[in-house]
């Protein structure tokens, strides 16, 4: 089973949106998958019709098998299931804060409750924490949505330096530009810099911003199932094939 992690510390770049369509990629190429959304908000589980559930007390759910399974939820697409945010997720950085084996706590759960997943995807909240910090441990791969702009640019790096500090394993990050507008002059030259800047860190995948994936709000559902021909669509695709068959670097 493998775990991937949506993350980005800066907000309104695709994090959602990339969460929510490779979930859709990895189902339609026949794995198993459960996206959970613990971004508080729940922009996931509404993409994907899917109510948060009431049973969740607090965030020491993830210590309860049982009651974690029992949280998930079936989407309208075979073979991928949601589970969706609660507000109580809120307090996961006080419940991280107070248990012994952090790591092994959280990655424990998601492997017990994800046993009969291929994939489990996590849509993270955009920011610094006790729980992106537990999220960066646990997960396989983490894949980083990035504006070719300057605020973005400062925030991927912001993102290195604390992988640098806190002794991670960068060649986790798996970084791509997205919300991209060819016709900016900067935006191609941020993406140039960039990938000089960090030649082993950025996909090929590029994800133009498009008003199709805009349109995710008032589908209520991934890009592909009312666009398909698109080049949103494409370039989704062209992402879930690229960190299926893509060499992850050493470093």
């Amino acid at each position: 089973m493998k775990i991937i992690a949506c993350y980005s510390n800066k907000g309104g770049v695709g994090k959602t949106a990339t969460s929510v369509n490779l979930a859709y990629s990895y189902a339609q190429a026949g794995q198993q998958v459960l996206l959970c959304d613990l971004d508080p908000q729940g922009a996931s589980g509404f993409y994907f019709r899917v109510k948060p559930s009431k049973k969740l007390k607090d965030a020491r759910f993830f210590e309860d098998v049982a009651r974690f399974i029992k949280a998930i939820r079936a989407s309208d697409f075979e073979g991928l299931d949601v589970l969706p945010a609660n507000l109580t997720f809120r307090d996961f950085d006080v419940f991280l804060s107070r248990m012994r084996n952090k790591r092994s706590r959280l990655k424990k759960a998601l492997m017990a409750a994800g046993s009969d997943y291929d994939v489990i995807i996590l849509d993270c909240p955009p920011n610094f924490s006790t729980l992106s910090e537990n999220v960066f441990k646990a997960a396989d791969e983490i894949v980083v949505p990035v504006m070719p702009t300057t605020l973005s640019e400062r925030s991927f790096d912001q993102l290195v330096s604390f992988f640098e500090q806190h002794k991670l394993r960068k060649k986790k990050l798996r970084a791509f530009f997205s919300m991209v507008q060819h016709r900016k002059v900067l935006h191609q030259e941020t993406m140039k810099e960039m990938r000089k800047l960090y030649p082993k860190r950025f996909l090929q995948t590029v994800v133009p911003f498009a008003a199709d994936i805009e349109k995710m709000g008032q589908y209520r559902a991934p890009v592909c199932t009312y666009a398909g021909r698109s080049a949103a669509c494409a370039s989704y695709r062209a992402l879930f094939e690229e960190l299926e068959n893509g060499v992850i670097s050493n470093q």
